[in-house]
């Protein structure tokens, strides 16, 4: 019994890693937590069934754990995101200009003239005036590995909806940067 719980937790704990591991918003890491307290469960019931007290030990705490990251992505994150979105929402309707979640920036599609170009992951701002300077977008490359990242001027950016829409076509015509020597202006 013990070994069939300890696959289990194994399959569990794999799972989970993947799912918080690969930053998909705060509902897939939050039900990546749901997973690893599955396994941190599982591990610890193999560990009282076979007498190992490190292991029963650490699981105590990464069960712990594992319920402050379910509260975490799946009750704060998840309501500060649909804060903004309901806001983000009501400013439609409103005579003055429309207002997105700034953290829309650090994952949002970006497209193009001919569709999708690639993903914004951060964005500069001005520190008195606080107007945006420069989207920074990736393109290409798997899991951040072999990706290209460009400088895309606020100016030629807008935000529509959960996506950022460029008026250039492609992601050649924005200067490329370096990962860790961004543009001052």
């Amino acid at each position: 019994m013990a070994d069939t719980i300890s696959w289990i937790a194994t399959v569990a704990t794999i799972i989970a890693a993947s799912m918080t591991a690969a930053n998909l918003g705060s509902r897939v890491t939050g039900y990546g937590f749901c997973v690893f307290l599955v396994g941190s469960l599982a591990w610890l019931a193999a560990g009282l069934m076979t007498n190992q007290p490190a292991l029963t030990w650490t699981n105590v705490v990464l069960t712990a754990l594992n319920i402050f990251g379910i509260w975490r992505w799946l009750g704060r994150q998840a309501g500060i995101e649909k804060g903004a979105s309901v806001a983000a929402s009501a400013s439609a309707q409103e005579p003055e200009e429309s207002l997105f979640p700034v953290s829309l920036l650090l994952k949002a599609p970006i497209e193009g003239e001919n569709g999708s170009i690639g993903t914004s992951v951060d964005a500069m701002a001005g520190c008195q005036s606080g107007r945006l300077r420069y989207v920074v977008a990736s393109e290409g490359g798997v899991a951040g590995v072999g990706e290209t990242l460009r400088k895309i001027p606020w100016r030629n950016a807008r935000v529509d909806s959960d996506r950022l829409v460029v008026e250039m076509g492609a992601m050649d015509d924005f200067q490329q940067i370096e990962k860790d020597r961004w543009p001052a202006r």
